[in-house]
Parts: C-alpha cells; structure tokens; sequence
C-alpha cells in the first residue's frame, strides 16, 4: 500500500520533461523544493487565479462542510424518527433507507438544474448543501439512538427535561463516539468529492485539489506537457489531511462503531 505513495513521492521531486521520458520515478529527483513551492504558492490555471494554498482551502470547506451537514442532519432526521410517534415514521425511515441505492450520478443532473435555477452555481453553498443528506449518517444514528436505555428517557422525562434539552443534553453528549465515526467517513467522502465539484464549478477559484490535479494533468497544448512534478506534489499533500483526521479520531471512530454501552 506504501509503494504507490512512496513513487508518488519520488516522482514529485522531478522535473516534468523527466516524468514524461521516464515515466514514474524511483529516485530523489533534484527538483523535489521547487515542484512543492510552485504547486502551493503560484498561481495557475488557465486565469493564473488560483494556488495550491487555495485550492487546499477549498477542499477543507468542503470536507467541513460535508461532515458537519452530514452530521447534523442525520441527527435531527434519527431523532425524529426514534423518539416521535407519527404516522408513517417506519416507512419514512425505509424511504430514506432506499436513496443508499441511488448513487449520486443518479441524481446529478436534476441536482445541478436545481442548484443552477437557485443561482448557486461557484458558490460554496451550491457545492455543500445539496448533498448534504445522508441515509447512511442517518442509519447510523437511529440504530445508535434505539440503543439508548428507556430508563435513561423515563430519568430526564422526570427530571422535566423536554425534547429540545433531551435531544441537546443527554443524546448529543452521548453521541460523541458515532459523531466522531460518521466525522470520519464524511469528511473523507467530501474532500474526495470529483464529479460533483467539477459539474458545479467553472471559477478556478473554487477548485478543489483533486480538481487542480485534474487540471494539470489535461494541459496538452502544443509542446508543452503537464507539469507531472507538481501534480504529484499536490497528490501527496492532497493526501495528509484525510490520514491526520483519521489518525486523530483513529480512537473515537473505533470506539463510535462498535460501542454499545451507554
């Protein structure tokens, strides 16, 4: 698994004439500094707009933004589904259920027409909200929250806690472990989000980076080849923030999809 990252890795320290000729490297090339300095720092794309450092802050906003949507949205949806008693809840849960088999190529394009009549077309909310429903946070959730012990309602339904407080006090706190899991796999599926990025953007300045390396690697104009050095650059540090959040929570997320005690 660590031989593609570490050709990656050498291959980034190359020139692109070299990369070209060659194919991918094996060796410490001499041009390792100047390939990462000109993937973050200097502007590129066709309007010379956007840098490295941008496009790492687009695809965090969006990982972000996946995660924490994902997250809150599944909550509520769970909730509501578990604790209130309303016609239709077992059948809305399947319906919900049921989008798992529709992948979002499925849904793209009436996605994109509703986006487009919105105006939201290069906006970060264009790019977030309309995929921020999930089926899978929100299975997580009501199998988490149908774990909760009834004693522990019937305790805070004493205590006169109402369905706002239970929800924010008890359940939320409770949750930490499947937050941080669900965190996890969101985040991951956001930063490496391709199609939808690419269909809703045509400002360079929200690209993304798997977007900028996309765009490298499709420069062929005339003589000039892609700049190979600098799209593999970007592909490793593309990859640091996934495998630091996954490290981080390694913990939280082993524990939020096995625990069963509350």
């Amino acid at each position: 698994m660590l031989v593609p990252v570490l050709m990656a890795f050498l291959t980034s320290s190359h020139d692109s004439a070299t990369v070209h000729s060659g194919g991918l490297q094996m060796t410490l090339g001499d041009d390792l500094a100047k390939n990462y300095y000109n993937a973050m720092l200097v502007p590129g794309g066709f309007t010379k707009s956007v840098d490295g450092m941008r496009m790492l802050m687009n695809s965090f906003i969006l990982g972000i933004g996946f995660a924490v949507g994902k997250i809150i949205i599944s909550m509520l949806a769970a909730y509501a589904i578990v604790y209130f008693r309303f016609r239709f809840a077992t059948f809305a849960f399947w319906l919900i259920f049921t989008t798992l088999l529709l992948p979002l190529e499925v849904r793209i394009l009436p996605s994109y027409e509703i986006v487009q009549g919105l105006g939201l077309l290069n906006t970060y909310t264009g790019l977030i909200v309309p995929l921020i429903a999930s089926a899978t946070g929100t299975f997580f959730f009501r199998q988490f929250y149908k774990s909760v012990p009834n004693e522990l309602i019937e305790a805070a339904r004493i205590d006169g806690a109402g369905p706002v407080k239970f929800f924010i006090d008890i359940l939320v706190p409770l949750s930490k472990t499947m937050i941080a899991a669900i965190f996890i796999i969101m985040f991951v599926f956001g930063w490496n989000q391709y199609l939808w990025p690419t269909i809703m953007t045509t400002d360079e300045r929200f690209f993304t980076m798997v977007r900028g390396i996309s765009q490298i690697m499709q420069v062929f104009i005339g003589s000039q080849i892609p700049e190979y050095g600098e799209a593999m650059a970007l592909a490793i540090i593309a990859m640091l923030p996934p495998v630091a959040i996954v490290v981080f929570f390694q913990r939280w997320f082993v524990k939020g999809l096995v625990e069963s005690d509350k």
